[in-house]
């Protein structure tokens, strides 16, 4: 069985390699108020990722929203060890970005794909953000592939 790897190009925001499990929500996201940066939870009342850990995983949302003060707390959740191994967005905006570029994660959107029609949580995403790409193996395929 050979592994089919679906790649993705789009634009770099902020430079470096991540990768590891997505986890992904079709809602904008709030971090100031929707996300506990000592335990990477969203606590966003309603959100569909309520309850869930960001930490360590690439997450996958269409864009941010709420107060600038979102941008510390990207960079908190960097500082207590419970960032994302990256961000991919559909359109990203100011506050994403900064939180990214002072919490040093990953940063791609403007995908020639739509990344929340085509990736599913628990698919395997490696992103670099130095050329804007990610590559995408699907969780029951990474599966497979783990027990041979």
């Amino acid at each position: 069985m050979h592994s089919r790897r679906l790649r993705m190009d789009g634009r770099g925001v902020v430079d470096g390699f991540g990768a590891g499990e997505a986890i992904v929500t079709r809602q904008a996201m709030s971090f100031f108020g929707g996300v506990n940066p000592r335990s990477g939870i969203v606590i966003e009342t309603g959100h569909e990722l309520e309850g869930r850990s960001i930490s360590g995983k690439v997450l996958v949302f269409p864009r941010g929203k709420g107060s600038t003060v979102g941008s510390y707390v990207i960079y908190g959740l960097r500082k207590y060890g419970t960032a994302p191994a990256a961000i991919v967005n559909i359109e990203t905006e100011p506050i994403i970005i900064g939180g990214c570029v002072l919490a040093n994660i990953p940063l791609v959107d403007r995908l020639d794909k739509n990344p929340i029609e085509k990736i599913r949580s628990g698919d395997w995403v490696e992103v670099e953000g130095n050329i804007g790409s990610i590559w995408v193996t699907k969780g029951q395929l990474r599966t497979q592939l783990s027990k041979q």
